[in-house]
């Protein structure tokens, strides 16, 4: 592999959203809202009519997206050594103003790659070497604020309804000083406008779920997400995937009645009806990361007929040119052959000069009279504290709404510790056998309130990292911001959870019957409980998948409890793993609780008989000798779960943050 160029892109990192002109000139308002078509009319009028407020208007004459001499690099580890495999390869176009342009090519041809590297949205994996710029300026982090992306899953919360989800969606990229009636007005306008008015109220459901909107409603919301900021610039991956052909047709209709009002759109689509295809103004074929044509869509077959490649009457285009530009099982070595051919002939044909004369006066504009847009920097983003807010609120209705996550979990707490409090019912601690029984109530105390929490977050925090991912890089918060307010709202589960454990289980077992040691080992408990919980988030952020997680935990866990002081004495643990104890809070745990139920008993009774070797502890502070623990350890302990519950949290943003940075 050739080495890499020097990266041309020029960035222009600006996190603002800037207030942009209306296209019409005007403000949009003045549309006369009687005009609107109704489900058979015109979108394109339709459309016209969302009101947009001042600060959220468009580039008065849209935008004009150009990019030359592009290539795409894919960063992988091959057989050990890291090397970057090419997925674009050298390519150069433009799309004007109020185009409507589709990318379509084989599976693995690039088009997403390339689609997502000229709306800024690459992952970390992935190496952009090149120009693009847009209106003559380069692009930069400025793109995820001016430029929408749909990517190809529909990624919800499906436990929120649409109205709910269109709320925090607002409040969470629209300028601040935006009212609350202002943000409603616009998200009922465009409820109204794309059909989803009478499906507000449903929640948008997921697999697993009762059953919410469908996909094409899916699809739609997922417009009216990218619709509050009124973006000039479109990108839509596979917009269509998973539609039946009427609910495909509705959304492309959609995206010719935006691109009719001077917006720019750029998606890829795969297999098209003939309905669906013809609705495009501009065809991009992508083969082996090259472009085979780029231009008018009726003029495609005209250039592929050139060529000696005819599409059959009876036979869909956008069938035909996928199918031309494919490689074929068996006959590869013909195809890549075929496709070079078309690609070649491309670069040197009429279509091809008409494009480049676009972009080359594009960059010609930015390299002689670098241009600035008609911006106005005085968005104002919502404060950091409004973004936790609105996230703390969208994931207390997910965890309120969803039984699993509260309701069963509580009510198998309090079974739990009923079947706890039960099978040691009214222990007398002042014997020989209520020694053991004590401790066995803490080892139940202690491993109940770690296991549980730690395994669940570890399935849990994961299934929603593909949703922080795709909003991290559309920029709408930082990633500090997203991890407290998965904490805010796991608070309350892992604050009740262990109260109502503690406090049925404790009195039932008729352990040590003070209001101090009953307060103190609640206060231990909710520590256990918060502890694990950070543990098992440490590991979920830290791997990919929860198999690849657990496979880790699961060992790290029983390190902890054999030297949790209750199997082996601490003493006589092999320093190769005696150091893991200080890691264990299973030990300041269990070794705390044990203080507060032993700490001042004198008459523990002894009924050993005279040929028996079985020792006999008749106070409290043998009890604790007997497992290592000292009365003076309980601050310690408490602390120490304290650093642990901090650093634990600590190490999981990190991984967190660093999945963010690799997206």
């Amino acid at each position: 592999m050739k080495m890499l160029k020097t990266r041309k892109i020029l960035t222009i990192d600006d996190p603002h959203l800037f207030q942009l002109t209306d296209i019409n000139g005007g403000d949009s308002s003045s549309t006369n809202n009687e005009n609107l078509s109704d489900e058979n009319g015109s979108l394109a009028s339709s459309y016209a009519s969302i009101k947009e407020t001042p600060k959220c208007s468009l580039l008065k004459n849209g935008v004009t997206l150009a990019w030359n001499d592009l290539s795409v690099f894919a960063r992988m580890k091959i057989n050990g050594k890291l090397q970057y495999k090419r997925i674009i390869n050298s390519v150069s176009g433009a799309l004007k103003a109020g185009s409507l342009a589709a990318i379509m090519g084989a599976s693995g041809a690039g088009k997403s790659t390339l689609m997502a590297a000229l709306g800024y949205r690459q992952t970390g994996e992935i190496h952009v070497d090149g120009e693009i710029i847009i209106n003559g300026m380069p692009i930069g982090t400025y793109m995820k604020h001016l430029s929408g992306f749909m990517p190809q899953d529909d990624l919800f919360v499906g436990s929120l309804t649409v109205l709910e989800h269109m709320t925090i969606m607002a409040n969470l990229k629209l300028d601040r000083s935006t009212s609350k009636q202002e943000k409603f007005s616009k998200i009922t306008s465009i409820l109204n406008q794309l059909g989803l008015r009478k499906c507000r109220d449903t929640r948008i459901g997921a697999i697993g779920q009762n059953k919410g909107l469908s996909g094409g409603e899916k699809k739609r919301l997922a417009f009216a997400t990218e619709l509050l900021t009124d973006p000039p610039i479109l990108f839509c991956d596979e917009p269509t995937t998973g539609l039946d052909s009427f609910s495909a047709q509705k959304i492309v209709d959609i995206m010719s009645a935006m691109s009719a009002t001077g917006k720019t759109i750029l998606c890829t689509i795969h297999q098209p009806s003939s309905a669906v295809f013809e609705m495009f103004s501009v065809l991009i074929l992508v083969a082996d990361g090259k472009i085979a044509y780029m231009g008018g869509r009726a003029a495609a077959i005209n250039f592929f007929e050139s060529l000696g490649f005819i599409c059959p009457s009876s036979y869909s285009p956008a069938d035909f040119f996928i199918k031309t530009l494919a490689t074929t099982p068996g006959y590869e070595t013909n195809s890549k052959m075929t496709v070079k051919r078309i690609c070649d002939q491309y670069v040197v044909s009429d279509y091809a000069k008409e494009i480049d004369v676009v972009a080359q006066y594009e960059f010609h504009l930015c390299r002689t009279e670098p241009k600035e847009f008609e911006l106005s920097r005085s968005f104002k983003p919502p404060f950091w504290w409004q973004k936790l807010y609105w996230l703390i609120y969208r994931w207390g209705i997910d965890s309120i709404r969803n039984p699993s996550v509260q309701i069963l979990r509580i009510l198998q707490r309090i079974v739990i510790a009923l079947i706890v409090g039960l099978s040691f019912y009214n222990i007398n601690i002042y014997t020989q056998n209520g020694i053991q029984a004590v401790q066995g109530v803490i080892f139940m105390f202690v491993c109940e309130n770690t296991f549980n929490p730690m395994y669940y977050v570890l399935a849990e925090f994961p299934e929603n990292i593909p949703l922080f991912v795709r909003e991290i890089r559309s920029g709408f918060y930082h990633p500090i911001i997203y991890y407290i307010s998965r904490l805010m709202a796991l608070l309350p589960g892992f604050l009740i959870e262990p109260i109502l454990f503690a406090s049925i289980a404790y009195w039932l077992a008729g352990l040590k019957v003070t209001w101090y040691a009953f307060l103190m080992t609640t206060l231990i408990t909710i520590l256990t409980t918060n502890v694990s919980t950070a543990c098992g988030i440490m590991f979920s952020c830290a791997f990919d998948s929860v198999p690849s997680a657990m496979a880790y935990l699961v060992p790290f866990d029983y390190l902890l409890m054999i030297t949790s002081g209750l199997f082996v004495k601490r003493g006589t643990i092999p320093i190769i793993i005696g150091w893991s104890r200080y890691l264990s809070w299973l030990m300041y745990s269990t070794e705390s609780i044990s203080i507060l139920q032993w700490q001042g008993i004198t008459n523990i009774t002894c009924d050993k008989r005279p040929n028996d070797n079985i020792p006999c502890l008749t106070d409290g502070t043998s009890v604790l000798n007997q497992y290592s623990f000292s009365e003076e350890n309980l601050i310690c302990d408490i602390w120490n779960m304290i650093f642990l519950l901090i650093g634990f949290h600590l190490l999981g943003y990190f991984f967190l943050w660093r999945r963010a940075q690799r997206s």
